[in-house]
C-alpha cells in the first residue's frame, strides 16, 4: 500500500463527511446530506440541479432537489481523486485518475453521461485543476525532473506547455471566466500565497498576501470574485493541505482587495479543491468533516 491509499484509507475510516453550501453574500451555510465516509470536491452543474463529486475512487452527482446519489460510469477509472472539472458546455468530465500501471495520477475526460476515459496527458503525475472557457485546453500542476509547477495541454493531448518555472510548488491553477488569467497558488514567498498571472504564464501577480497558507482559488462565473481556503500559518507546512484541519472559506473581488471570511470548518483535504460555484455566481458547495471518534 503506497502512502497515498494509506493516507486515504486512514480518512475513509475516520471521517463523516457533510455536504453543504454557503452563501457568498449572507454567509448562511446549508447542509444538505450527511455521508458515514470521506466524499470531495463538489462541482456545481452547468444548470445548478446538481452536484459532482469524488468518493472512494469513483464519481457520483448529487440532485440539489431529490437529494438523490447516482454514480457515473466512468469505465476503468475506479481510482480518481479529488481534482475533477466540468466542460464548458457541461457535457464533459475531466479528471485525474491514478493509471494502474504505475499508481500515477494522469489526466482524463469522459462525457458527463459516462463512457470510457481518454487519456489526456501521456505524463505522470499530473493534477487537473481546470478548463478554459473556450472548452480547447486544461490547466494542470505537474510533477517533472523533481519540481512541481503549473502546465496547459489541449484537450485532445499532445505536447504540454509549462507556464510557471520556480523553485516551490505552484498549484491549483484555474481560468478566469473570460480566459485571460489563471489563478494559482504558489509558495514562491515562502507561505502558500494567491496568485494570477496571464494565460500564458506572464506577468505574475500576487493577489493575496497573509499570514496564512491559502489554496485552491476559484473564480465566480460572472468573474466578480473569488473564494480559496485558508489554513493557520503555523498549522500546516505550505506546501501541504491536509486534511482534518480548523480552516476557513474566504473571498476577495476579482480585482483584489482585503479578503473576507465566509465560513469557517473542520476540513482541509477535499472541501474546494476544484471549481465549486454555482452558475449565478450566488453559493459555494464545499465539503466539511467530524471525525468519527469525536461523534456520538
Amino acid at each position: 500500500m503506497d502512502m497515498e491509499t494509506l493516507r486515504k484509507w486512514i480518512a475513509e475510516r475516520d471521517s463523516i463527511s457533510i455536504l453543504e453550501t454557503v452563501d457568498v453574500f449572507t454567509g448562511v451555510r446549508s447542509a444538505l446530506r450527511k455521508f458515514d465516509f470521506v466524499i470531495e470536491a463538489p462541482n456545481w452543474t452547468r444548470d445548478g440541479k446538481r452536484l459532482l463529486y469524488n468518493s472512494q475512487g469513483s464519481l457520483f452527482t448529487y440532485d440539489l432537489q431529490s437529494g438523490a446519489v447516482q454514480q457515473i460510469d466512468a469505465g476503468f477509472a475506479t481510482d480518481c481523486n479529488n481534482d475533477h472539472v466540468l466542460s464548458p458546455d457541461g457535457s464533459q468530465i475531466a479528471l485525474s485518475h491514478f493509471t494502474n500501471a504505475d499508481a500515477t495520477s494522469r489526466i482524463y475526460t469522459l462525457p458527463f453521461a459516462g463512457g470510457t476515459p481518454t487519456l489526456v496527458t501521456e505524463k505522470g503525475p499530473s493534477y487537473l485543476h481546470g478548463w478554459s472557457p473556450d472548452g480547447k485546453r486544461l490547466a494542470y500542476c505537474a510533477e517533472r525532473n523533481g519540481q512541481y509547477d503549473i502546465y496547459s495541454i489541449a484537450v485532445e493531448g499532445g505536447e504540454e506547455t509549462q507556464l510557471t518555472d520556480l523553485p516551490g510548488l505552484d498549484d491549483g491553477p484555474e481560468y478566469s471566466p473570460d480566459g485571460k488569467f489563471i489563478w494559482f497558488n504558489s509558495t514562491r514567498t515562502g507561505l502558500m500565497q494567491i496568485w494570477r498571472m496571464e494565460a500564458d504564464g506572464s506577468n505574475p501577480v500576487q493577489m493575496v498576501a497573509e499570514d496564512a497558507n491559502d489554496w485552491f482559488p476559484h473564480v465566480s462565473p460572472d468573474g466578480r470574485w473569488v473564494v480559496y481556503l485558508a489554513y493557520g500559518k503555523n498549522d500546516v507546512n505550505a506546501a501541504d493541505h491536509p486534511a482534518n484541519k480548523n480552516v476557513e472559506i474566504r473571498i476577495i473581488p476579482a480585482e483584489g482587495g482585503e479578503p473576507r471570511t465566509l465560513t469557517a470548518l473542520f476540513g482541509g483535504q477535499g472541501t474546494i479543491n476544484v471549481h465549486s460555484w454555482s452558475p449565478d455566481s450566488r453559493s459555494i458547495a464545499f465539503v466539511s468533516y467530524q471525525q468519527k471518534e469525536n461523534t456520538p
